[in-house]
């Protein structure tokens, strides 16, 4: 909101000197627009002799036209020559809501304005946002339709902004929607794009294999599931699932596969499930199984059977935690030997998995704590911080070294931290000084939550209080 007042006064400074919009303004921003509508109120509190003071409308113009008016509380304020178009901004973005009211009068005559009757289409004054409604729908045609759309959506989340937003897919859906929508596909703004997407659903604009490749492709996890849901959609009366599955089932989003996947089963393809047991993602493998189980088959023995294989270099890590997401207590003597398993992934889900059986091994897992490999120690940390206060302080504390890597340290401190008492005090203070400016700041974060009653009579812990006193006081 800040930098949008900033941004917006700026653009208001170059107006009140009679610049022309584009000049003023980057015209094809939408956050611009909003951002010059707030600015003019920000303005108006602190230099309001700037501003048209009161617009009115006056009979006997042109061809029955009236003519607009603006009065200044500080005459000759305007710069001599100045159009009409840079005041008329100014003045449908006033304060006063009669001001804006009147101002929509002229503004259908410039159509550069247009953004700003759409703004005013969601204003709180009633007046002015039906004349400013009525406007809006006079001058809306499918290419100012596809000009205004990051506007229109922008200004739709507003209380009062989902007239605008209705009327864009109504003028969307005329005359050749398909080339129209298509158009905006490509929009950087996400939020055009969905609204695209969504509205190309709706009419059946595409295909579903162009549906399926699109949600197999797409980066928005929102038009993912849209084009997904609406490809199985279009293709589950015909039964016909070929232009839809593949893509779907090689998408590298998990949204798309895990709808693949389950559109196994409706295609009579639940085999193929078994493909997808040992999926990285947890909600593919978890559609997998339900795909499996629907076809009378059990994943159980499959998981075991992959698992059994310690020594195999292509386990997949998704194989481990499926084992642990639908196995038995008695299936941690499967996990326990992939601990030592040369890929990392593997070895950082058989940690997750033991914790997941609540098996949790602390004497056979703590020497993880050592691994090269950040994902394994943070497994092993959430592992072991139930058990932290059967972990050894002087080992733990051996971790806290400057020598050691840094997410070794990170883990041994809040292992520390999670044993409280004098223990979390010693480790806390040994970091304030510490080069490592996470590690610093947790410290002192840490320390700061201590209070001389906790340690009134014990001696070290009084002693350490005011070491720390000192090394915060120096800015250590």
């Amino acid at each position: 909101m800040d930098e949008d007042i900033r941004g917006g006064e700026a653009a208001v400074g170059r107006l009140v000197q009679g610049a022309p919009l584009e000049e003023a303004l980057d015209v094809a921003d939408p956050g611009a627009w909003t951002a010059l509508d707030v600015g003019v109120r920000a303005w108006a509190w602190y230099r309001p002799e700037d501003l048209p003071d009161r617009v009115w409308v006056e009979s006997g113009g042109t061809a029955g036209r009236g003519m607009l008016r603006f009065v200044r509380r500080r005459p000759g304020s305007a710069p001599s020559g100045s159009s009409v178009e840079p005041r008329l901004a100014l003045a449908l973005c006033h304060p006063d809501g009669r001001t804006r009211e009147a101002a929509l009068v002229r503004a259908a005559e410039y159509p550069a304005l247009l953004p700003l009757v759409v703004v005013r289409a969601a204003d709180w004054v009633t007046p002015v946002r039906e004349r400013a409604r009525k406007l809006v729908r006079e001058c809306l045609d499918p290419d100012t339709a596809v000009s205004l759309a990051p506007l229109i959506l922008r200004v739709g989340r507003r209380d009062r902004g989902t007239y605008s937003v209705e009327l864009l897919g109504e003028v969307l859906r005329q005359a050749s929607p398909r080339g129209r929508v298509a158009s905006l596909f490509v929009h950087p703004d996400r939020r055009v794009r969905r609204f695209a997407y969504r509205l190309a659903c709706e009419a059946g604009l595409l295909s579903p294999g162009r549906l399926a490749r699109t949600a197999a492709r797409d980066d928005d996890v929102v038009i993912q599931t849209l084009c997904a849901e609406a490809s199985l959609a279009a293709v589950r009366e015909a039964g016909d699932y070929d232009d839809v599955l593949e893509p779907l089932l090689a998408a590298r989003n998990p949204r798309a596969r895990s709808a693949g996947v389950t559109a196994l089963r409706r295609a009579g393809r639940t085999e193929r499930g078994v493909e997808f047991l040992g999926d990285r993602s947890a909600l593919v493998r978890a559609c997998a199984r339900y795909v499996v189980r629907q076809g009378g088959a059990d994943p159980l023995p499959w998981y075991r059977q992959r698992c059994a294989e310690a020594g195999d270099p292509a386990l997949p890590p998704g194989a481990v935690a499926g084992l642990a997401e639908c196995g038995e207590r008695g299936d941690a003597a499967l996990l326990r030997p992939l601990l030592a398993h040369p890929v990392p992934a593997v070895r950082a889900r058989a940690v997750a998995g033991l914790r997941a059986l609540d098996v949790t091994d602390v004497e056979r897992v703590r020497p993880l704590l050592d691994d090269a490999a950040p994902g394994v120690v943070r497994q092993v940390t959430a592992a072991l911080l139930p058990s932290a206060a059967l972990l050894p302080e002087a080992w733990l504390t051996e971790r806290l070294a400057p020598d050691r890597p840094r997410h070794v340290r990170v883990a041994a401190f809040r292992l520390l931290e999670a044993r409280g008492g004098i223990v979390r005090l010693r480790a806390t203070v040994s970091l304030l000084g510490d080069p490592e400016v996470k590690l610093r700041t947790r410290a002192a974060r840490s320390v700061q939550g201590w209070y001389p009653a906790l340690v009134r009579d014990d001696e070290e812990g009084g002693e350490l209080l005011a070491r720390a006193r000192r090394l915060l006081a120096s800015g250590c």
